[in-house]
């Protein structure tokens, strides 16, 4: 079965990146529409050009990358193929920018809350706790 060839509201990634901004702009949601016509922050401008320079320089077999803060950035068509460090409050998370995230903010990307891991309770958890053997 051939692989499914990538498109975003009829365009494929190719007509994407040829496209002006304010062509892509109107293919967007009402949401992420209305955050582009309102412009670009100095963070997410400078992320812009951060990728930009990185897809210039990057030697053969390597991706692309740049670090950011700008979660409420929205992922564009030029940003495909790169690696976006995003950070979740605490750390870096690396994430590959592919296709399928067009349109969708970088914050998605990289959760802010670890998931909970209850393991036994430790010395002084509750008075019930105090029959546990300690380990």
């Amino acid at each position: 079965m051939p692989k499914k060839e990538f498109n975003y509201r009829g365009h494929s990634i190719e007509e994407l990146q040829g496209m002006s901004m304010d062509e892509f702009i109107k293919l967007l949601p009402s949401r992420q529409r209305r955050s582009l016509q309102r412009g670009l922050n100095p963070a997410q401008r400078s992320l812009l050009e951060n990728i930009r320079t990185a897809k210039k320089n990057q030697n053969e077999g390597e991706k692309a990358s740049a670090k950011t803060h700008s979660r409420d950035m929205i992922v564009l068509p030029e940003m495909v193929g790169a690696t976006i460090l995003i950070h979740n409050g605490k750390e870096f998370t690396p994430v590959d920018i592919v296709p399928e995230m067009i349109g969708s903010y970088l914050g998605e990307f990289a959760i802010t809350n670890k998931p909970v891991r209850h393991g036994s309770p430790g010395i002084g958890a509750s008075r019930s706790s105090m029959y546990v053997p300690l380990k």
